[in-house]
């Protein structure tokens, strides 16, 4: 979005910075967003340098985007050059239950909080465009509007205009709102004086770090990406990895472990927005009906959430792996049925889902019968080459 009429207009605040910056955050809260603060677009040195770290390791994964666009990520100014000013504002998204307590429901699926509502793309990136017009009519320049999906760095950037602080966990903390804020960029030419960054409240606090079940913190305020339920139940294309699927538990897109414990959540409040809540549907979704959607079913039950860009396959990949951790022997008939499913993925978890709720004799006699069929030799041999696999937590 660029507003090039606005450089012939005579902003009324162009000798006053605070007025601007306080009709700003007036406009922010009208517009249903709970903070907002400005940084400079040259602010994230350390953010650069710790993305080209991250990609040197490969702790990236699959996620090849991220590569090819570090360069113009690492710094707002090879995005635009124009900028002189990023504005960035948080919505308040927190739950009403502690997301912690889902994970002993095993027969359900666990969403992550951000998911179970509307997409929040389309919820804020409309709003961001008002208050970008709002300030082109005001103040002149040009914007661009930004909400996760370009090669911006939000969290730093959010953590520069201070708005939190990147945690231990590498995600933003408030103060205010503890680990649930959603973000938004507004990139313009006006300069806009910057605000100071929020100091690091984390101390000696480990507990983002030890709570993950995976280990994807190698160390504090670092992620490794091929180790985190996220990006292993909604990044991740292929069979999940055999070492991680015990510890998915029933965690069926995403994961909150690391934001839920944070001891700064004690201070954050359910989120106001109305688009924003838990679909009924969504809360705790039982694993059964699930394991039984088809592609038009699926798309039905997930249009206009953030869900419906994994695709049926991959989630039902993460089902069938939470059906396995159910400890249920009455959902291996859902398993069983989903043996002869198009998609080999489909086909390959429910092979390690039989694995953990038949019968070890059971089992081995379904899995040689399997490998008579010439499509499923393959997939036998990547989900369960060497049999029926123990119930540890190495899985």
């Amino acid at each position: 979005m660029d507003g090039a009429g606005g450089k012939l207009h005579q902003s009324r605040f162009l000798n006053a910075p605070a007025e601007l910056k306080a009709a700003l955050a007036e406009q922010a809260r009208a517009h249903g967003f709970d903070v907002v603060g400005v940084a400079r677009p040259d602010s994230i040195p350390k953010a650069k340098e710790r993305l080209e770290r991250f990609i040197a390791e490969g702790a990236h994964g699959d996620m090849t985007w991220m590569e090819t666009s570090a360069e113009r990520r690492g710094d707002p100014r090879m995005l635009w050059n124009d900028v002189r000013s990023v504005i960035m504002l948080g919505l308040n998204y927190g739950p009403e239950e502690n997301p912690l307590i889902a994970l002993a429901r095993r027969e359900q699926g666990v969403i992550s909080v951000y998911a179970k509502s509307e997409d929040y793309h389309d919820v804020i990136k409309p709003r961001l465009k008002s208050i970008a017009r709002w300030l082109v009519a005001n103040a002149g320049g040009d914007v661009k509007v930004f909400v996760d999906t370009a090669a911006v760095m939000e969290k730093p950037l959010a953590a520069r205009a201070g708005l939190g602080w990147q945690g231990k966990h590498t995600n933003l903390v408030s103060r205010e709102f503890g680990s649930w804020l959603f973000l938004g960029a507004i990139f313009t030419t006006i300069d806009i004086p910057a605000d100071d960054p929020e100091a690091d409240y984390c101390g000696t606090c480990r507990a983002c770090l030890d709570i993950c079940p995976t280990d994807a913190f190698p160390e504090p305020y670092r992620l490794d990406a091929r180790r985190c339920i996220s990006y292993l139940t909604i990044e991740h294309k292929g069979p999940i990895p055999r070492e991680f699927r015990a510890a998915i538990g029933n965690r069926i897109y995403g994961c909150d472990d690391c934001l839920a414990v944070c001891p700064w959540n004690k201070f954050a409040q359910a989120g106001r927005e109305a688009k924003l809540v838990a679909r009924e549907a969504l809360r705790a979704p039982p694993l059964a009906d699930l394991a039984r959607l088809d592609d038009a079913a699926f798309r039905k039950m997930f249009a206009k959430t953030a869900i419906k860009r994994t695709g049926r396959d991959r989630f039902i990949r993460n089902v069938l792996i939470a059906i396995g951790n159910s400890g249920d022997p009455t959902l291996a008939a859902e398993a069983g049925r989903l043996l002869d499913d198009a998609s080999a993925l489909v086909r390959g978890a429910a092979v390690w889902a039989l694995s953990r709720l038949l019968p070890e004799d059971e089992f081995v006699s379904l899995a040689t019968r399997l490998r008579s069929r010439e499509r499923d030799v393959s997939v036998i041999e990547e989900w369960a080459a060497s049999g029926p696999a123990p119930v540890t937590a190495e899985g």
